[in-house]
């Protein structure tokens, strides 16, 4: 899974997992440390701040604009924001993150896309 999407996913499942009644408060926790994490790396990005905050009571209605701010402030290289991603999703999906499914390694990429259905055009050195 690419780092952005592990994140948007993340911030999805942790909202609908709070709202939950019985949810563990290690879920809470990491939830929050997510939401923070990921504050801190779109603070002073007024539509990506936006984004942040209405997609937690509409996920599907905002995740385009969420994933597209969260791509343009470097969230995807963001190591606290991905780790604090996979940790909560595995206290919320063991059997996925046993299976590697929120595994994300990106080392120096330059012009890297994950999963199907991508277009890419890149210049580099321009």
């Amino acid at each position: 899974m690419d780092p952005i999407t592990l994140i948007v996913t993340a911030l999805a499942a942790g909202a609908a997992a709070a709202l939950q009644d019985g949810t563990k408060d290690a879920v809470k926790a990491a939830y929050a440390r997510l939401r923070d994490r990921v504050k801190r790396r779109v603070n002073g990005r007024p539509d990506a701040e936006l984004a942040l905050e209405r997609h937690e009571g509409a996920p599907k209605k905002w995740e385009g604009l969420l994933t597209a701010e969260l791509t343009e402030a470097g969230a995807a290289d963001d190591a606290e924001v991905v780790d604090a991603a996979q940790a909560l999703m595995k206290l919320i999906d063991e059997a996925g993150a046993r299976a590697g499914e929120y595994n994300v390694t990106i080392h120096g990429g330059q012009g890297i896309q994950v999963g199907g259905h991508n277009t890419q055009v890149n210049r580099f050195g321009e």
